[in-house]
């Protein structure tokens, strides 16, 4: 006796579906997005960086930092947002933003 042939998965009439992203926009709100961030984040510490970026990973890792993770779709998202770089894996950025940041302090 033969098996029936299977079926591949059941793709919906109105289409594939797309997987949706939560990306933080320049208002420092979510919003959904067809397309993943470029960059990570800090909720908390107000902090962005790359996605690899080791200290990022090791609080992973260690449990921590998951709760309070934000994606951007980009630097000047993040930026507009009020993030600031991580001077861990964007360290050029970082000094940049140090330096405005002690400028403005010292006026």
């Amino acid at each position: 006796m033969r098996e029936a042939p299977t079926a591949g998965p059941a793709v919906p009439e109105d289409g594939p579906r797309r997987s949706v992203h939560t990306l933080v926009g320049s208002d420092g709100r979510p919003h959904p997005s067809g397309t993943p961030g470029t960059l990570g984040g800090h909720r908390r510490l107000r902090l962005y960086g790359r996605l690899d970026c080791p200290s990022a990973l090791r609080a992973i890792a260690a449990g921590g930092y998951v709760g309070h993770r934000v994606f951007f779709a980009d630097e000047a998202t993040a930026v507009a947002a009020g993030y600031r770089p991580c001077a861990v894996c964007l360290p050029d950025p970082y000094r940049r933003w140090k330096a405005l940041r002690v400028a403005r302090e010292a006026s």
